[in-house]
């Protein structure tokens, strides 16, 4: 089921077809790095990393981390979508590719449609994203959409510490109308 498109990109819900997606991309140097390590490695551990995460997120939420393909061919590059977390006060915009499809404005281009359908379909006034401080790839994309510094906090999933981002409805719609995403 698709969510959205953008002019190059599709959004759309994993299934459990997507296994060996899920393991080439939770297997590479970036994810490990900056993510972390998951321990999926085969057919059956995609599924469960599937079934336990995105798919579960679905049916509790409507909404999810989500295959970013391309159009032309839907070539699967990535993902992206929003994550409700118990540590959170609101939704987390998440992102992540391959490296071969990194440099090409892929992230900025989902990341910008995401936060466009949270703020208008979910009716979200808040948007929040975390990432490793060390991270500055992710932290350039988010700073570029208008995304504001809020603090460091700690992971009560990882222990590790990460940089809490924020944008609000009213500073994306200015930041759009203002052609910033141009």
């Amino acid at each position: 089921m698709n969510i959205l498109e953008t002019e190059r990109l599709i959004l759309r819900r994993f299934t459990l077809h997507d296994t060996a997606f899920i393991i080439e991309l939770l297997n590479t140097e970036g994810w490990i790095k900056y993510i972390g390590e998951k321990n999926v490695k085969t057919t059956e551990q995609a599924r469960a990393y599937l079934e336990n995460g995105p798919l579960k997120s679905y049916r509790s939420n409507g909404f999810g981390l989500a295959l970013v393909e391309l159009k032309g061919g839907h070539v699967p590059i990535g993902m992206c979508g929003l994550i409700s977390r118990e540590y959170l006060d609101h939704l987390d915009v998440g992102f992540a590719f391959l490296p071969n499809h990194t440099g090409h404005g892929y992230a900025f281009e989902i990341v910008t449609k995401t936060i466009e359908y949270a703020f208008g379909e979910l009716q979200q006034d808040q948007l929040l994203a975390i990432t490793l401080p060390q991270n500055y790839s992710s932290i350039k994309l988010l700073t570029k959409i208008g995304f504001r510094y809020n603090e460091n906090i700690i992971s009560p999933d990882t222990n590790e510490e990460l940089c809490l981002y924020s944008i609000t409805r009213e500073n994306f719609e200015k930041w759009n109308v203002l052609g910033s995403n141009q």
